[in-house]
C-alpha cells in the first residue's frame, strides 16, 4: 500500500511585489529576462556565461522580454513548460565548463501569472566568477550593455589574465640566472639561508622551471622580484609613472599642467615600492598648490594609506598587460591606477570586505620573505586603509573598473577632502536601502533641494555615487554606490 503520510511539497513564498518591482526594471548589463517556456535553453546558458565572465546578473526566468509585453502580461512562470526548467538546471551542470566553480543560485517566488492563476517564476543570480566559463561546443560569451558578445580565442586568452584565472607571474623568462644574481637576490637569499647556486635555489621556491624544451629558465616573478631593470629584460613596461598636476584635472591643451615632467620608478618590486610611496610623499610635501581662495592646499592623507595602496598596485597588478602602473596627484585627490580587472569575486563595490584573492601568489608569497618586507600578507591591507581614512575624517577610497571605466584596469582614488558629517548617515542608509533620493538626502542634511542637489552633484564628479537610474526623471532619479546591483538581489550566493 502506497504511503500516505508523504510531506506536502514546499511551495515558494509568494511576493507579487517584487515580481512587480522586477517588471519595472530595464533589461541592462546585469538584468535580463528569460520567457523560458518559448526560448531556447541555450540562448539562456549564453546569458549565464556571460555574466559569469562579466560583473554577474541576475535573469529572471519566466518573464517575457519588455520588448514583447508589459505588465502582468509578460509573466508565463515556468509553469508554462515545467520540462524547461528541468532541462536547464541539468544543462548548467553538463554543458558549461567548471559547473563546481560557477556561482549560480535559482530562487523561486510564487506570483499570480498573466491568466490570474498562482504560479512560479526564477531569479537566477549569477555572480562574478574567479574562472573562464565556456558552453562546451558552443562558445565562450561576456555582457556588453545588455546583450551577450562572442569572444574570440586571443580574446578568451586576454580576458583570463585580466580577470586572474590565469596569471603571467609563472611563465618562463629567457633570461640568464646571472642577470638575477643582484644585492636584491642576495639579501633575499641570506634571509631564507639559501645556499644552493642561484638557479636551484630559485627551483626549490617556485621561482625557475623547465621551458618547453627542458631547460631550467627564471620565471617572470622572479625576473620582477630581483632584476636590477625588470622592464628591459621583460622588454615591457613593468615600471611606475608618477604624475603632479596643478589643480584638479588634467588639461587637454598643450600647455600641460604638469608641476613637473613625469618621473618613472623602475627597479625591482620591492625597490619600486620603496621608492613610489617615498616619491609621493615628498612630492605632497613639496608641491605646494593654492586654492581658488589663495588658501594653501594641505594634503592630509595617511601615510600608510599612501604606502598600501601603492603596494597593492604593485602585487595585484597584470604582469601580462604591457603597462606602467600610473599615479596621479592632483591637488585634491591622490589616483593609484593598475593594469588589470579585479580578481574573482571582487567588485568596486565589495572590495573592503571581500577578504584575499591575489592575481600574483608567488610574487607576494616572495615578497614578504625579504628583510624589512613592504608587505605582510595578512589580507588586511585594503581594510586597514578604508579604517584611518576614515579615522582621519577624509572620504574612504573609492575603487573604480569596468563598467564603470572603459579600460582594463583599477583605479583607486583617495581624496583629500573631509567629508562633511552627513556622509556617514547618507553612507550607512544607502548600506540598508540599496540607493537614496533627493529628498532622503535633504532630510538627512536639514537642507532645500536645491543644497542637496549639489551636494548630490558633488558627489557624483567624486566618484562616491551614481545615478543608478539614468532614463527616469531628474525628481525620480535614484543614487547608490559604484558597482550597485538591483534591489532584487534578495539573496547571497556563498563565497568561492
Amino acid at each position: 500500500m502506497a504511503p500516505t503520510n508523504l510531506p506536502a511539497p514546499i511551495e515558494p513564498p509568494f511576493d507579487d511585489d517584487l515580481v512587480d518591482g522586477v517588471l519595472a526594471e530595464p533589461e541592462s548589463h546585469d538584468l535580463e529576462f528569460k520567457r523560458l517556456g518559448a526560448d531556447k535553453p541555450t540562448k539562456t546558458l549564453e546569458s549565464i556565461v556571460a555574466f559569469a565572465n562579466s560583473d554577474g546578473g541576475i535573469i529572471g526566468l519566466g518573464l517575457e522580454d519588455p520588448d514583447k509585453a508589459t505588465g502582468r502580461a509578460r509573466v508565463y512562470g515556468i509553469d508554462e513548460n515545467p520540462m524547461k526548467w528541468d532541462e536547464l538546471r541539468r544543462l548548467i551542470r553538463s554543458r558549461i565548463t567548471e559547473p563546481d566553480l560557477l556561482p549560480c543560485q535559482p530562487m523561486e517566488v510564487g506570483c499570480t501569472l498573466r491568466d490570474g492563476s498562482r504560479g512560479t517564476v526564477v531569479f537566477l543570480r549569477v555572480g562574478r566568477s574567479s574562472r573562464i566559463h565556456s558552453i562546451i561546443d558552443g562558445g565562450t560569451y561576456e555582457r556588453l550593455g545588455k546583450s551577450n558578445r562572442q569572444l574570440s580565442a586571443t580574446e578568451i586568452n586576454e580576458l583570463s589574465f585580466a580577470r586572474g584565472a590565469i596569471t603571467a607571474e609563472s611563465q618562463c623568462e629567457p633570461v640568464d640566472f646571472d642577470l638575477l644574481d643582484s644585492p636584491y637576490w642576495r639579501g633575499y637569499a641570506r634571509q631564507r639561508h639559501l645556499s644552493r647556486p642561484i638557479d636551484q635555489a630559485m627551483r626549490h621556491v617556485g621561482l625557475a622551471k623547465p621551458d618547453a624544451v627542458g631547460r631550467l629558465r627564471p620565471t617572470r616573478a622572479a625576473v620582477l622580484l630581483f632584476a636590477e631593470e625588470p622592464s628591459g629584460l621583460l622588454a615591457g613596461k613593468a615600471a611606475i609613472r608618477v604624475f603632479h598636476y596643478q589643480g584638479k584635472k588634467i588639461e587637454s591643451d598643450p600647455d600641460t599642467n604638469l608641476v613637473r615632467p613625469p618621473i618613472t620608478v623602475g627597479g625591482p618590486v620591492i625597490q619600486q615600492i620603496r621608492d613610489a610611496s617615498n616619491l609621493v610623499v615628498g612630492e605632497l610635501a613639496s608641491g605646494v598648490q593654492m586654492s581658488p581662495l589663495g588658501f594653501e592646499v594641505i594634503q592630509a592623507y595617511p601615510i600608510r594609506v599612501l604606502k598600501e595602496a601603492i603596494t597593492n598596485a604593485v602585487i595585484h597588478r597584470d604582469y601580462h598587460i604591457a603597462a606602467d602602473i600610473h599615479i596621479r596627484i592632483f591637488a585634491n585627490r591622490v589616483e593609484v591606477e593598475s593594469p588589470g580587472l579585479f580578481i574573482g569575486p571582487v567588485t568596486s563595490a565589495n572590495i573592503h570586505e571581500a577578504g584575499t584573492h591575489g592575481r600574483n601568489p608567488v610574487l607576494v608569497s616572495n615578497l614578504r620573505e625579504f628583510p624589512d618586507p613592504p608587505n605582510l600578507d595578512a589580507g588586511e591591507g585594503v581594510r586597514m586603509m578604508f579604517g584611518l581614512m576614515r579615522e582621519s575624517g577624509l572620504y574612504t577610497p573609492v575603487y573604480a573598473s569596468r563598467p564603470q571605466i572603459m579600460r582594463n584596469a583599477v583605479v583607486v582614488t583617495l581624496y583629500n577632502e573631509h567629508r562633511p558629517s552627513t556622509w556617514d548617515s547618507i553612507n550607512k542608509y544607502i548600506d540598508e536601502h540599496g540607493t537614496i533620493g533627493n529628498a532622503e538626502v535633504r532630510q538627512e542634511m536639514g537642507t532645500d533641494v536645491l543644497t542637496a542637489s549639489k551636494q548630490i552633484r558633488k558627489w557624483i564628479d567624486r566618484g562616491l555615487l551614481i545615478v543608478t537610474n539614468p532614463d527616469a526623471g531628474t525628481k525620480v532619479r535614484r543614487y547608490g554606490k559604484p558597482g550597485f546591483r538591483p534591489k532584487l538581489d534578495l539573496f547571497s550566493i556563498p563565497k568561492r
